[in-house]
């Protein structure tokens, strides 16, 4: 029996039943489902839903929204927030957190192993379908940023840096929620995922960002991409691309709360205050000992330029 069958000690009764509703229901058909319901256009149907939704959850906070007036539920995930709610860390050394999260997890990766939850290992080499990647992260550092579905849902540039490719892995929508991280072995290693190597002129140092979907809408969208990534694309799993972008710089939004995995070569330290389940926001220090630039960013322009994919 797999460990997503068996009871889990230590869940509650509650959280039982939340991981049955959220993952034992038909998780394509039902992603796909709210895919669309969330892109109905009705302010009354918006409100109502938005309604429902915060007798579930007590920090959804729309008044940080810029604009607070929904025309559909994917208006509310997508939301962008008031300027100058987010101060950026501008430390050089400084890599920022690229969203708002918790921490769920964080440390050192030992050799090429790490864990989604306590006694659930996984490694880079069956989350990331990259040797090169992954031989450049053994004995790095990780962070685990869960974006809750009432948490802000667009993600902004660490640092300063270029992105000529993206690697996106087909696969699952299963909750990304510790209650899921506690019942399905190597989850994000099963879910739909993309892989985002942070280029900045220093070979030797490298870091990687790993947004993960999950169940409900299961899509990211990137603004130097074409289309979104979902369970409907259909095209290059490599996909090239042309992105220059300053810290801070937002780069695109997941249409739903999900996961971000940020992968960093040995010679950075995580911040101060990050831990387990501590809260942080977009744009505070996640990780310390970033190297000074070791030549300028390719496009002062900030290029964002979509790249149009090829099927396979």
């Amino acid at each position: 029996m797999s460990s997503a069958n068996k009871a889990t000690p230590g869940l509650t009764t509650g959280e039982q039943l939340n991981f049955l509703l959220t993952n034992r229901l038909p998780r394509r058909w039902l992603t796909l489902f709210m895919g669309w319901f969330s892109r109905i256009e009705s302010p009354a149907l918006t409100r109502l839903s938005i309604a429902i939704w915060q007798c579930f959850c007590d920090d959804l906070r729309l008044q940080d929204a810029k604009n607070p007036r929904f025309k559909s539920l994917q208006e509310c995930f997508t939301r962008q927030l008031k300027p100058g709610l987010r101060p950026l860390d501008s430390r050089p050394d400084a890599v920022s957190s690229p969203c708002d999260a918790i921490v769920g997890a964080c440390g050192r990766i030992r050799d090429n192993r790490l864990f989604q939850a306590k006694g659930f290992p996984y490694t880079l080499e069956e989350l990331i379908p990259d040797a090169r990647l992954v031989a450049r992260y053994r004995n790095g550092q990780f962070v685990t940023l869960r974006l809750k579905s009432s948490m802000y849902h667009r993600f902004h540039a660490p640092v300063d840096c270029e992105i000529r490719r993206v690697n996106y892995v087909s696969g699952d929508t299963w909750n990304v929620n510790p209650i899921a991280l506690k019942k399905v072995e190597k989850l994000f290693c099963k879910n739909e995922r993309a892989v985002l190597e942070l280029e900045f002129g220093h070979s030797d140092y490298s870091l990687t960002l790993v947004p993960v979907a999950a169940i409900l809408v299961a899509s990211m969208k990137f603004h130097f991409l074409a289309e979104p990534l979902d369970l409907k694309y259909r095209g290059a799993n490599l996909i090239p691309c042309n992105a220059t972008l300053r810290k801070g710089q937002e780069m695109g939004y997941f249409q739903h709360g999900s996961t971000i995995l940020v992968f960093a070569s040995e010679q950075y330290q995580l911040s101060p205050g990050i831990a387990e389940g501590e809260p942080v926001r977009m744009g505070e220090a996640l990780l310390s000992g970033h190297p000074l630039p070791a030549r300028p960013l390719h496009d002062p322009s900030l290029s964002q330029e979509p790249t149009a994919t090829l099927d396979v």
